[in-house]
């Protein structure tokens, strides 16, 4: 997040989350910096100085300091360790000794780069590989084995379990698919050496600089060790895989141990993903989606022209030729027309699928900026409680 990899990423289904954001292994996209979300979140306010971690070892065995020079000129670390250090109260250089230590990975560039030309994207393959029956017997098993911890996650957040279980199943298979890079090393490399080839280069580069700099933060408040935190080739760790940003801004400690563990914890895992929607505005008991049907000549360039945010009522939705289930008629919140292709339309059998997607749509969109990625979410959880009621009902047989 969960800041969340780009829609791109998401589309491709590269592990993200864990490979988003990213991070795959079973591929599954994560929060990171996907279309989600496109600039780098509002860092927290400055804390009062926090003790330093010990430093690491040195880089070299004459006990200088030295970057990779594959992260730009001389100055760029020791400059960007002074910005970290006055802007949030660290000991510059702890900074520079840590970055010392940072390999530089080459072959997660090409992964930031979106692909020249995309195509048509196929929501129906895309659905298959999350909503699967590795995930949906894995969903089952979590649930079962915390279901007072979902429960509470509900009754404090209003997010209801189908959707915390959707998460964490296309993200990492609970925990399965967390990634296994360095995150010093793939933030560093993304931050210092981004690919000029990505269109949006210059601000993709900021945002794992900024990323870089909470990761950094977050080691500190933790008391972790960065050379040891692993996660997706995009930076994003742990079983709900959130970016460093999101992990000191979202991420609790629902356990009550006194610490936050995304890794190994499943309450704080649960309790996390929770206040992440709440706090990107959840509404507790609304749906998510309406079904549709498009009457010969809807007005789709209007109805898509918001993209995903909600913005039409039901009576403008009827007017413009999309007409809702009698559930979306009566629905009094704003709507999107959510488009899913299914591959080339003129191919038959590819027609697009569409839903009318509400707000809380949209904020699962927050956690990876993708309709695809949405719909996985909300699907897998559905089919994980049906399945598991199915259970319940044969075990009281």
């Amino acid at each position: 997040m969960h800041t969340l990899l780009n829609s791109f990423a998401a589309a491709l289904v590269v592990v993200g989350a864990a490979g988003c954001a990213t991070h795959a292994q079973p591929i599954a996209p994560a929060p990171v910096p996907a279309a989600g979300p496109t600039s780098a979140p509002e860092a927290p306010a400055a804390p009062a100085p926090a003790p330093v971690p010990a430093l690491l070892p040195p880089a070299t065995t004459s006990g200088a300091v030295t970057a990779d020079p594959r992260f730009g000129p001389p100055d760029t670390i020791p400059q960007f360790a002074q910005d970290v250090a006055a802007r949030d109260k660290l000991d510059a250089a702890w900074i520079e000794s840590v970055l010392a230590q940072a390999v530089f990975l080459p072959d997660i560039r090409p992964l930031m780069v979106p692909p020249s030309a995309r195509g048509f994207g196929n929501w129906r393959a895309y659905r298959a590989r999350f909503v699967d029956p590795i995930r949906i017997n894995a969903g089952v098993r979590f649930w079962q084995r915390n279901r007072d911890t979902l429960a509470r996650a509900q009754a404090e957040f209003g997010v209801p379990p189908e959707i915390i279980v959707g998460i964490l199943g296309v993200e990492t298979v609970y925990g399965r698919n967390m990634g296994s890079f360095r995150v010093l090393d793939t933030l560093s490399t993304l931050a210092f050496d981004f690919p000029r080839e990505h269109p949006r280069a210059a601000a993709r580069q900021a945002y794992f600089r900024n990323e870089l700099a909470q990761f950094l933060l977050l080691c500190v408040r933790n008391g972790l060790d960065p050379a040891d935190a692993v996660g997706s080739y995009a930076g994003a760790m742990g079983i709900p895989q959130f970016m460093p940003s999101s992990w000191l801004r979202y991420a609790i400690d629902f356990e009550g141990d006194g610490h936050v563990d995304l890794w190994d914890n499943e309450t704080d895992a649960i309790g996390s993903v929770a206040n992440y929607f709440k706090e990107h505005g959840w509404q507790p008991g609304e749906p998510t989606h309406f079904s549709v049907t498009l009457a010969p000549g809807a007005d789709l360039d209007a109805l898509l022209a918001p993209d995903i945010t909600p913005t039409f009522s039901a009576a403008q939705f009827q007017a413009m030729g999309a007409d809702l289930s009698a559930a979306g008629r009566g629905y009094g919140g704003p709507l999107a027309l959510i488009r899913l292709t299914n591959g080339n339309p003129a191919r038959p059998g590819h027609a697009p699928s569409y839903v009318a997607g509400t707000q809380n749509f949209y904020v699962v969109t927050r956690y990876n900026h993708s309709a695809f990625y949405a719909m996985s979410v909300i699907d897998l959880g559905e089919q994980i409680a049906k399945a598991l009621r199915q259970r319940e009902a044969t075990a009281s047989e």
